[in-house]
């Protein structure tokens, strides 16, 4: 009897059916899920980085058919600021007394004609950020509001 008793048991083994197996199906779901948990804080988000010069107001109304006053000023590696291409101040003096007195003259003069000032800035490639800023200082004290950056090399 214990001779058939172990053929019974073969002849059920053979016919066992394993059918859909849910375990490893879950892991690979977790690590699916693990995978995705640790990439998500890799990823930057980008940002708005909203800036306004101090001291300036709302903007006047101005008439919309005058043409806007554009100024160039160049912001050399020396530290030398020019204005239209007239050199202002010396490199080392941080309050550029002379640019700012230029500069609050054209803003007068074109708030007398109701126009807009518009100033570009190109700054050269290894100019420090120190005397950048120090420009955009005259330009608050001068009340302009309008200004753009030019990136590169010159235009052609």
């Amino acid at each position: 009897m214990a001779h058939g008793h172990k053929n019974k048991r073969t002849i059920e083994g053979d016919n066992l059916v394993m059918g859909f197996q849910i375990a490893p199906m879950i892991d690979v779901v977790f690590v699916i899920m693990l995978f995705f948990m640790v990439m998500a804080g890799a990823v930057k988000v980008e940002r708005e980085l909203k800036t306004q010069l101090p001291g300036i107001g709302t903007p006047a109304l101005s008439n919309e058919d005058t043409p806007p006053d554009e100024i160039i000023v160049t912001v050399e590696e020396t530290g030398v600021v020019t204005l239209n291409e007239e050199e202002f101040d010396s490199p080392e003096n941080k309050t550029l007394p002379n640019f700012t007195g230029t500069l609050m003259k054209l803003k007068q003069e074109a708030d007398s004609r109701n126009a807009k000032v518009m100033v570009t800035i190109q700054a050269e490639e290894q100019a420090r950020y120190e005397r950048v800023i120090d420009v955009l200082n005259a330009m608050a004290k001068a009340r302009i509001g309008n200004v753009t950056f030019t990136v590169g090399g010159e235009e052609f």
